[in-house]
């Protein structure tokens, strides 16, 4: 396996260059020498059977890997079961959606405290994601679903918490958002040391397969007391975190990670840069 790395959704370059449908986002990221996409149905999952493979089949003609994002606002630490339910259906309708586009990889959004302790809703998410496996043991194909960290304080989805979500399933892959761990440890990820952690403790946790096969987000994010505050592009020099301590580890250990860049508007061009920082320690 290769390690595949491009952007999430469509930078600004890709429109200022005249191009209106994603389906044409195959070809210009292939062109840009980048070979992963990430579509999101944040808002919901609005899409037709025949649109997703016909964007599908546009991707893979250029060699592009299609991943996607769950709507945000699944929260399976909500006390309401209706709302667990909807749930699952928004995560379901995104695996589907994703077999159509002829790819494997989904990522979720796993919980928020709400207004019980965090150990509380931790206990109850880990329950429903639970069951969320069970439920999607029916799909007969074969897919990867991961749950993120997240940048607020306030969200769960620490290091840890996920790592442990993904001891429910064979199937769930870390989605680790180094933006939003920088963010909830408030400037934790200083360097090398900081991602070597990190990566040590899923292989520790989860073993080499998951380890070597992670899904990255990367991009700089502004973060105040609370955590997360709103993404910027790789021109920021205040926040963090620096992509080139994650891509010495990645040559040092031999990861083949996805990885998806949410830069604000300059996604495309931030991952080329991180695609050629990977290369020069790969080549040296």
């Amino acid at each position: 396996m290769k390690i595949k790395i491009g952007p999430s959704g469509n930078s600004l370059s890709f429109y200022d260059e005249g191009h209106t449908r994603t389906k044409e986002a195959g070809e210009w990221v292939a062109n840009k020498g980048l070979n992963a996409f990430e579509y999101s149905f944040g808002r919901g999952v609005h899409i037709s059977e025949d649109s997703a493979k016909e964007i599908g089949k546009a991707f893979a003609k250029h060699g592009v890997e299609i991943s996607s994002h769950a709507p945000y606002y699944t929260n399976f630490a909500n006390p309401n079961e209706d709302m667990i339910q909807k749930s699952f259906g928004y995560i379901k309708s995104t695996i589907l959606a994703e077999h159509n586009f002829g790819g494997k990889r989904s990522v979720f959004h796993p919980a928020s405290c709400g207004k019980v302790s965090r150990a509380e809703a931790v206990a109850v998410a880990t329950k429903n994601i639970a069951r969320l496996a069970e439920e999607l043991d029916s799909l007969d194909f074969d897919f990867i679903l991961c749950p993120e960290t997240m940048g607020k304080l306030n969200q769960i989805g620490t290091v840890e918490e996920i790592v442990e979500f993904c001891k429910l399933s064979e199937k769930f892959y870390p989605c680790y958002d180094f933006g939003h761990i920088n963010s909830y440890t408030l400037g934790g990820i200083k360097g090398y040391d900081d991602y070597k952690r990190i990566i040590d403790y899923t292989a520790d946790n989860l073993g080499d397969l998951k380890t070597k096969n992670i899904h990255v987000h990367f991009s700089k994010i502004m973060y105040g007391s609370k955590g997360e505050l709103k993404h910027l592009t790789f021109a920021d020099e205040i926040y963090g975190p620096d992509f080139e301590g994650f891509a010495r580890l990645i040559s040092d250990y031999k990861l083949t990670p996805y990885i998806v860049c949410e830069s604000n508007g300059t996604q495309a061009e931030d991952a080329m840069s991180m695609r050629d920082m990977i290369n020069l320690f790969i080549n040296n």
